[in-house]
């Protein structure tokens, strides 16, 4: 192999950016100074005499060279429900029924119809407070939220188009827990303590509660799942290979991105927001994310850590709202800007990007979920009507389905749906798209 000159070897991105971290016997430390090493000093290291300029390699497990210089990507998934995941993987049709959407199901799938297993992603998940909740391995379906039916999350498109984008193994942590909030579950320390309302503290007077009593128990609740976060990613990058085993600690790692895709919690506490639905009515949780992103960035050392805000899109654009939605346009319009607020500041120019997942959303399956509430409102009233058979009840029920939906509206929405619609219906499709913009926008800022 022919040595490059120093500048070619410069270009090829061979420099020491934010956050990469290395260990003893890289050859970017130097381990008698304390110090990474200048890039002319590795240079020399690699592309010396003595070394018959061949560059410094190790063979991974697939039997192909790792460049000693390139460190272990890693990306962090953090957020609640949404970003456990709640789509089924029997939803994973749906995805190859739209043209657009065809390429992922490719992506996740195999021709036999199981799941794909990444030999370049590996992952490690937590959804749940105890330690024993924990699962790694390659990535694949089933790393979605925790039960008996295995789901899936962003995570699984997320990491196979983020290791498509690099090109070289990745590793995922991801820290996810169901109906938390940012502003007491994940509070930031930066952003002090919860503190009451006036409104708050009015109703639980008039409530009758231990006013002292209560404050305790916020206190008590507050940040914790900041802590279980930052200590399972801590845990992680302590021992790599207790989760992805080919990992080089000569190499280090580089924290490559965050994506936080929460706010669901926050978005009804009608209690912490008394003006949600008016402007500037979510002013708080901007403030606290951006508290939030600061602190990530401070705790795991890489001060301009890409930092990704998949903002709440449950339910779609809001001016595509139905009529039965139309009350909660004030609501959803707000929270989504004020949690793409801090995208928005000079501070975050460049590292900090919102990702709307509104535009992923699937608005056949809403109509048809809407025409489906119409069936059951008739069940409903047959079901009433005591001068039927069941059999009769169930004919008409039956064919009135036949008068509102095709046999192939009928496949899709049976195919597409598998959990309520402030989980993106359990929809692969729509959780799919999501993932992959994630990693999209990501690729985008490095």
């Amino acid at each position: 192999m022919v040595s490059p000159t120093f500048e070619e070897w410069v270009k090829g991105g061979n420099k020491i950016p934010e956050g990469r971290i290395f260990t003893g016997g890289s050859p970017w430390f130097d381990e008698s100074r304390g110090r990474n090493r200048s890039p002319e000093e590795v240079y020399e290291i690699l592309y010396s005499r003595k070394a018959k300029k061949i560059p410094v390699q190790l063979s991974g497990p697939d039997g192909q060279a790792t460049d000693l210089t390139k460190p272990l990507k890693v990306y962090l998934l953090v957020g609640q429900s949404n970003m456990q995941g709640h789509a089924h993987v029997r939803t994973f049709d749906h995805i190859g029924m739209d043209p657009k959407t065809a390429p992922i199901l490719k992506a996740i799938r195999n021709a036999d119809g199981t799941p794909k297993v990444c030999e370049n992603v590996w992952i490690s998940s937590v959804d749940t407070a105890a330690p024993e909740g924990e699962r790694h391995g390659r990535l694949t379906a089933g790393y979605g939220a925790s039960g008996r039916a295995p789901k899936i999350g962003p995570e699984l498109t997320f990491g196979i188009y983020m290791q498509q984008h690099v090109d070289e193994p990745i590793l995922l942590i991801k820290t996810a827990w169901g109906g938390k909030s940012l502003n007491t579950d994940f509070r930031p320390p930066s952003a002090g303590p919860y503190e009451f309302n006036a409104q708050q503290l009015e109703n639980l007077k008039k409530q009758g509660k231990d006013l002292a009593q209560a404050k305790a128990d916020c206190t008590k609740r507050t940040s914790q799942y900041y802590r279980l976060m930052m200590e399972h990613i801590k845990k992680v990058l302590g021992d790599i290979k207790r989760v992805y085993p080919a990992y080089d600690t000569k190499a280090g790692y580089e924290l490559a991105g965050f994506v936080w895709f929460q706010g669901w919690n926050d978005m009804v506490d009608r209690g912490t927001y008394p003006n949600r639905g008016e402007s500037g009515g979510y002013v708080q949780y901007s403030e606290v994310l951006v508290h939030f992103i600061r602190d990530v960035r401070k705790d795991l050392a890489v001060p301009k850590l890409p930092f990704i805000i998949g903002v709440m899109g449950a339910g779609g654009p809001v001016e595509k709202y139905g009529p039965d939605q139309k009350r909660y346009v004030g609501i959803h319009s707000e929270f989504r800007k004020a949690m793409s607020a801090p995208a928005r500041l000079l501070e975050f120019k460049g590292n900090v990007t919102a990702v709307f997942t509104e535009k992923y959303w699937d608005l056949q399956l809403t109509e048809l979920s809407s025409r489906m509430d119409k069936v059951n409102a008739k069940h409903q009233s047959l079901g009433n009507d005591k001068t039927l058979r069941a059999e009769e009840q169930k004919k008409l029920v039956e064919d009135y389905k036949a008068e509102l939906f095709t046999k192939e509206e009928l496949r899709i929405l049976e195919t597409g749906i598998s959990n309520a619609a402030y989980h993106y219906l359990g929809s692969a499709k729509i959780l799919g798209q999501i993932g992959k913009a994630f990693a999209d926008a990501l690729a985008k800022m490095q």
